[in-house]
């Protein structure tokens, strides 16, 4: 393979409905990727062959076209972060492009990716936006970034070398818009199956070299109702059932997840600074802090609004958000 040629970490499910239009998409790229390694969970569908004779009829249709496909076929099933380390770690290319198994990609998609690549040597890992489109592939009015209610603060600083402290407060990074260097997988393995595999990779890359979006959409992600993982903005009445709901054991969740983050980088030594250890450790005590409230919503408060003034809830969360969810959850 060349300097800069692209694998794509293909992920199956019982995907078969959709897989023909997205292994389409991805053949047909302006700048097609050289090698397609799809990793199937099991699928008690005809996902593989529905993969195997698309490939086939793209290389047919376009005459130069050579993409090399292997397949694995997990028996017992992965599930998603596994299954993606998997098939990440088989592709042999500079750049891996991770693809679900039921959207469309843009066609110039790669072609755009690269060429931030070939600019930038330093650039571990790029990520886009995406359009929302129903089971049929009709738009539905809105885009990924809109659903997670993205700030242009949070884009500026991510352009500006900052995705790091973005990620550190909460995931912007969509696997299926996600391309990447290769190398980051000798970081990034093993991925810890508390953490889906974009937000992790997403924050391992962010930790140790340049990150990068691209604002416009470049594929269509299909919200079917079938989706592992999907995106949806809430209503402001789904916003308030939450800030009343259950805690549950989110927290206590989060805050594994950040102790996870913060033994990686010490693993790291010198490659990270010192600064960034602290921001971690930071982010380890607010969500310890959250994890721990006390039962009674009126004896949280003089905690809550102590841990406000700190500026950890703006630093490693959703801020004002935050506070009221702190305030009014029921535990």
């Amino acid at each position: 393979m060349t300097a800069l040629d692209v694998s794509v970490a293909l992920c199956t499910w019982n995907g078969a409905r959709f897989l023909a239009e997205q292994v389409r998409s991805i053949c047909l790229q302006t700048r097609p990727p050289r090698e397609i390694v799809l990793s199937d969970d099991g699928s008690s569908d005809a996902s593989v062959e529905v993969v195997r004779h698309t490939v086939a009829r793209c290389v047919q249709e376009r005459p130069g076209l050579a993409i090399d496909l292997r397949v694995m076929v997990n028996q017992p099933a992965l599930r998603v972060t596994r299954n993606f380390e998997q098939a990440a770690s088989a592709c042999r290319g500079a750049l891996i492009a991770l693809s679900d198994q039921d959207d469309v990609w843009v066609p110039d998609k790669l072609e755009r990716i690269v060429a931030l690549f070939e600019a930038r040597p330093a650039l571990l890992l790029v990520h886009s936006d995406a359009r929302l489109v129903d089971g049929a592939g009709v738009p539905l009015g809105g885009t990924l970034f809109h659903a997670l209610e993205t700030r242009e603060s949070e884009l500026a600083r991510i352009h500006g070398g900052r995705a790091f402290d973005v990620y550190l407060r909460r995931n912007l990074v969509t696997g299926a818009t996600a391309v990447f260097r290769r190398e980051l997988l000798d970081d990034a393995r093993p991925f810890p199956v508390e953490w889906v595999h974009d937000e992790w990779i997403a924050i391992i890359a962010s930790s140790l070299g340049e990150v990068d979006v691209i604002e416009a959409p470049l594929i269509d992600y299909r919200q079917h109702g079938g989706n592992q993982i999907g995106a949806r903005r809430d209503t402001f009445r789904e916003k308030l059932q939450k800030a009343l709901g259950s805690r549950g054991s989110t927290h206590v969740k989060r805050a594994a997840k950040a102790e996870q983050v913060l033994q990686r980088l010490l693993g790291f030594g010198e490659r990270i600074s010192p600064q960034r250890i602290e921001q971690v450790r930071g982010k380890v005590t607010h969500q310890n802090f959250r994890a721990h409230l006390p039962k009674s919503r009126l004896a949280r408060i003089g905690p809550v609004l102590r841990e406000a003034a700190t500026g950890r809830y703006d630093l490693y969360g959703r801020g004002f958000r935050g506070i009221v969810r702190d305030l009014f959850e029921a535990v």
